[in-house]
């Protein structure tokens, strides 16, 4: 497909106007980078979170248990943002719309309980 010069046109402050964000942004990167200081210390250097001095290892292990509640939570906060479409459109869906959710929150129900028998969420 080929664009005819009116059509280009029409896009052409979309254009300029990124190429003078993308611009602006380098400008703001060098100048801060060239003016800044550069002072480095074994203070400045040194490891820092929160407030809160190191601690051991970064890199002990630890229980699976923390990601596999982490994955359970967006799994099903997913499955949750999916039941928001349907109650927007509740009336236009009819009896068919009421049947395919009560459908897929059964499946939903059907995990759900499954994880609580495995015991995936309890905590020793």
């Amino acid at each position: 497909m080929i664009l005819s010069a009116n059509q280009i046109s029409v896009f052409l402050p979309v254009v300029l106007m990124f190429l003078v964000a993308l611009g602006f942004v380098a400008f703001v990167m060098v100048v801060t980078h060239w003016m800044g200081p550069k002072r480095n210390s074994k203070t400045k250097l040194e490891t820092f979170e929160c407030g809160i001095d190191v601690q051991g290892n970064a890199r002990s292990p630890f229980s699976i248990k923390y990601f596999l509640v982490a994955i359970l939570f967006v799994l099903f906060d997913v499955e949750v943002i999916f039941m928001y479409p349907w109650a927007v459109n509740f009336k236009k869906l009819g009896i068919l719309g009421i049947v395919e959710m009560f459908t897929f929150i059964s499946v939903f129900l059907v995990g759900f309980f499954y994880i609580i028998k495995k015991g995936a969420l309890k905590w020793e």
